[in-house]
């Protein structure tokens, strides 16, 4: 039973980390928005791990990021990046992740999809949180700040699956 729970422990902390590390990886963008791989690592962390240890990793990684901790994008840290104009990105990573894993045991069409509605949601969080922060419309914030970055975002969570679904065949997840 220990040895479960430690594994448990283990794989959800090194899916925050992989998310941070994946985070570092950014290209700034003229909206202020970087584009970066967190997608791809949530997304892998809620179909290897499922929806419960998923979110939990999620959460980790968030609560690194507001102690303080320069997980986010930019290496940045504090909870002052949650209400950022690029924080609503951040929040949606919860749904997301949660909507990864609650499918990651269905057939690759369902999962995938489940997957892109989970993208779907963490877009219009961060789209809502930048349109209030940077008092722009939902619609020009969409064009600014979504719509860029929805094929990478979208070919992510289909390799997420694809690959989450060979490391959960070479390693048993939790």
């Amino acid at each position: 039973m220990k040895k479960n729970v430690t594994k448990k422990i283990a794989y959800v902390g090194l899916m925050a980390a992989v998310i941070a590390v994946l985070s570092q990886i950014s290209i700034p963008f003229p909206s202020g928005v970087p584009i970066t791989l967190q997608t791809f690592a949530v997304a892998i962390a809620g179909y290897f791990l499922g929806y419960k240890y998923g979110t939990a990793a999620v959460c980790t990684y968030i609560l690194l990021g507001v102690v303080g901790v320069p997980v986010f994008s930019g290496f940045k840290g504090g909870i002052n990046v949650l209400f950022s104009v690029t924080g609503g990105f951040i929040w949606g990573f919860l749904p997301f992740v949660f909507l990864c894993g609650l499918a990651f045991e269905k057939k690759s069409v369902w999962a995938i999809l489940s997957g892109l509605l989970g993208l779907a949601v963490c877009h219009a969080m961060g789209t809502a949180q930048f349109s209030v922060i940077g008092k722009i419309s939902f619609f020009a914030a969409f064009i600014k700040v979504s719509l860029p970055y929805l094929i990478k975002d979208v070919v992510s969570v289909v390799a997420a699956y694809f690959i989450s679904r060979k490391i959960r065949k070479r390693k048993k997840p939790v």
